[in-house]
């Protein structure tokens, strides 16, 4: 079993829905926590509402105690206030690993978090997951100390700095990179572990993170080492 913690999208593309219809298809059973509810579609995001954090709390601690989860999710939570009870969550399962996609704006560009909630996830939950998955636009967001700075860090500096905050494993995804090709590096603490080349596709599509994310989780679920979770997935 997997726990997903993620925002719902009723065009089933993205967040929780792309999780469970991910999980399932590898043979878990997904356990899933709404964190919030959108109004999108294929194309973008028309309105936000993020769920009281107690909620998010009820939910996950409910499912927790009354089943043998092997591995989290977490995607878009929405508040500092989220960001803080999952922290709590999942530093009482400390032996369950964890895969955390950033989840910072949509796919269609409607940010999803702001600097106080970037600042939280930094401080609270990326030191004790297993493996953080964010995009590199997401990557550079999260590393960067200023954020109105315009020097853009390369992807190698921004791995450096998110590894120094303790996870030990990186996942950055090259779709919004300007390359041929698309590249996913996976970072451990000693450099680049894997680098994975993909044909770019035409056109934009929205809700791969989330789906990659939750396909690494599944995979670990089943017992995999974390870099043939990677693989695999």
């Amino acid at each position: 079993m997997v726990l997903t913690l993620a925002g719902s999208d009723p065009s089933g593309g993205a967040g929780i829905q792309a999780d469970i219809l991910t999980l399932a298809s590898l043979g878990c059973h997904p356990l899933s926590v709404i964190t919030a509810i959108t109004v999108q579609d294929t194309v973008g995001v028309n309105d936000l509402m993020v769920l009281d954090a107690d909620w998010v709390n009820d939910q996950a601690r409910f499912l927790m105690e009354d089943m043998q989860v092997a591995a989290f999710k977490i995607g878009m939570l929405g508040s500092v206030e989220n960001v803080a009870v999952v922290a709590q969550l999942i530093a009482d399962y400390p032996d369950i690993p964890v895969v955390l996609d950033p989840v910072l704006a949509s796919g269609g560009g409607h940010e999803l978090a702001d600097e106080d909630l970037i600042g939280a996830m930094r401080d609270m939950l990326i030191p004790q997951v297993s493996i953080l998955t964010p995009n590199s636009l997401e990557a550079r967001r999260l590393a960067s100390n200023d954020p109105d700075d315009d020097e853009e860090l390369t992807l190698d500096q921004c791995a450096e700095r998110l590894l120094g905050l303790g996870c030990p494993y990186l996942l950055i995804t090259g779709t919004h990179e300007n390359t041929k090709e698309v590249v996913n590096s996976l970072y451990g603490q000693d450099g680049v572990v894997r680098a994975d080349h993909w044909e770019r596709l035409p056109g934009s599509y929205h809700g791969s993170g989330c789906t990659l994310a939750s396909a690494i989780a599944g995979m670990l679920a089943t017992g995999l080492l974390l870099p043939e979770a990677v693989r695999e997935a």
